[in-house]
């Protein structure tokens, strides 16, 4: 009979040590005791009473009276509506609010189908001739900028000056926002646009029935990207609007707020004028509050993105 083989005999004798938990949580894991907790909530309460303060004053200023303005107290205790029926009582105001509502609008419904058109033919720079070169030249955009008197000397060239053409033209496609439509455009699933083009569907009939639908939450981003940019924009406005008439609510904020220009002008002709501080507060709320009311309907759309940017396959 043969013996039966012994196993080799380990070269080294080590011991490994084994790690025993102590049974002890980490700090930043254990409960925290109510006192740290009672700290905790004093300090996000200091946050957001800095942070809203501001806003709610402005809100509360632009409603106060004669006599809480003229207090100058730390927060205005009787209100009124004199400074919103002075100003809107006007025309400067109301024509301005007017105006930057149709730029706004113009423009980024403008902005957005030349933006989602020139990401979708720039998808395919294999298919389409040169499409590389143009990519090229738009990120270049990003990097390079020709200048103030360059691009006045553009406008002026184009005959767009004293136009609103020339408040929307100029900023018409912004390169960061194409760069990240087509990058959402790329990461569609290409079977899709397989299967639409074996079933005869054209490239045009592609993008408005597939992808534009499947694209609603970045188009909804990049949309409230160039609304806000189209509202707040005042300094192409300064220097190419001429006539006052045509400038829009943002100019009129900077030249009676921050200019500290006389507000008489944008007062009612028949009404006792207010205080000089409700006037500027009405203002500023009148152009600010517009803008805000469009995130309420994108919210949706800003989580849909998070989710969809989430999963894979």
């Amino acid at each position: 009979m043969t013996a039966a083989p012994q196993a080799p005999a380990p070269l080294l004798d080590r011991t490994v040590p084994v790690y025993r938990p102590s049974g002890k949580r980490p700090v930043w894991m254990g409960t925290p005791s109510p006192g740290v907790q009672l700290l905790k909530a004093i300090t996000i309460a200091l946050i957001v009473l800095v942070m809203l303060y501001p806003f709610v004053y402005v809100i509360a200023m632009s409603f106060a009276s004669r006599e809480a303005a003229a207090s100058g107290g730390f927060f205005p205790t009787a209100f009124s509506l004199d400074a919103y029926r002075s100003i809107l009582g006007g025309d400067v105001v109301t024509r301005a609010m007017l105006v930057s509502i149709g730029i706004t609008t113009v423009g980024t419904t403008l902005s957005m189908i030349f933006t989602t058109t020139l990401a979708y033919g720039l998808m395919r720079t294999r298919d389409v001739p040169g499409a590389k070169t143009i990519l090229v030249l738009v990120l270049c955009t990003m990097l390079f900028g020709a200048g103030i008197i360059p691009n006045y000397l553009l406008v002026r060239s184009l005959g767009l000056l004293d136009s609103y053409w020339s408040l929307i033209v100029p900023g018409l496609i912004s390169a960061f926002n194409m760069v990240v439509v087509r990058n959402f455009f790329m990461g569609l699933p290409s079977e899709l646009f397989e299967s639409a083009r074996l079933d005869g569907a054209s490239d045009w009939r592609i993008f408005t029935r597939i992808v534009i639908p499947l694209s609603k939450a970045v188009l909804a981003v990049i949309a409230l990207f160039y609304a806000v940019g189209y509202w707040n924009s005042f300094f192409n406005a300064m220097i190419y609007l001429n006539d006052t008439s045509k400038w829009p609510i943002q100019v009129v904020l900077n030249q009676y707020v921050v200019q500290g220009s006389a507000l008489t002008s944008i007062q009612a002709p028949d009404q006792p004028p207010p205080p000089g501080q409700t006037l500027q507060m009405a203002v500023i709320v009148v152009a600010t509050i517009p803008i805000l009311m469009l995130y309420p309907f994108a919210q949706r759309y800003f989580t849909k993105g998070v989710l969809t940017g989430a999963i894979k396959g």
